[in-house]
């Protein structure tokens, strides 16, 4: 499907990608899909596509749409941190839209990967049903955002070396607040362990720092992911 285009509030435009299931008539439950540093790349939209064939419709934004990656990727960054900013609108933007159409439930969940991630968890109590960060920085202020929190379905990279000790803290802090929840660390994958790039010369270098997929994990995650959201989003008709 090609690539359309989102209204925000300020009135902007918003490219993002859509993935509508082949099965069945709807209305179907939408998931927000967020996409790593790199951008609404191929490996973003085969993300789109895998939640469509599990029967949500499927949106991903363009996160750099509004100014270009190089100038965006700095200031997406900030505004993960923060917990305010443009990229927040963007992402809100996109549940609105989806929420309205009358192909969706009106139930609406949250996936991301890597700053996408973050992303999921810091949005986890604005309006979402259930969320999924994979590998994604935990918030500064983990308290605030877990505040209201929905169900989060978490997966982490024991080798991905930024991010030791992730799992753990965020299964902690959602146990002490009784949110539902799946999280998990996998032994022998490091950080983008779902991402499957295409060959190129910088894949060897990626999987010595700890990047790059591993398909026993990555096979294992996708399975919690759908069912987690099969119990907190539910599926179409």
């Amino acid at each position: 499907m090609p690539d359309l285009i989102i209204p925000t509030p300020s009135g902007t435009e918003l490219k993002a990608y859509l993935a509508v299931p082949t099965s069945g008539d709807g209305p179907w439950p939408g998931v927000v899909v967020i996409h790593d540093i790199f951008g609404l790349t191929g490996v973003a939209r085969a993300h789109t596509d895998r939640l469509a064939s599990y029967g949500y419709l499927a949106v991903a934004p363009d996160m750099y749409s509004r100014g270009g990656m190089v100038r965006c990727v700095k200031a997406t960054l900030s505004s993960m941190l923060n917990g305010q900013g443009r990229a927040y609108e963007d992402i809100q933007a996109a549940r609105a839209w989806l929420g309205v159409r009358d192909d969706c439930t009106g139930r609406t969940g949250i996936i991301g990967f890597c700053m996408g991630g973050g992303f999921a968890l810091m949005t986890a109590n604005r309006g979402f049903a259930a969320a999924a960060p994979n590998y994604g920085n935990l918030p500064k202020d983990l308290d605030a955002a877990l505040e209201g929190a929905c169900p989060i379905v978490g997966s982490y990279g024991a080798k991905d070396r930024g991010l030791k000790g992730a799992g753990a803290k965020l299964e902690a802090a959602l146990t002490e607040r009784h949110i539902a929840h799946d999280v998990k660390e996998y032994p022998d994958a490091g950080h983008s362990f779902l991402d499957q790039h295409r060959a190129g010369p910088l894949v060897p270098v990626m999987r010595v720092a700890g990047f790059g997929y591993h398909e026993p994990s990555a096979t294992d995650a996708w399975q919690r992911i759908e069912a987690f959201f099969s119990e907190h989003l539910g599926t179409g008709g």
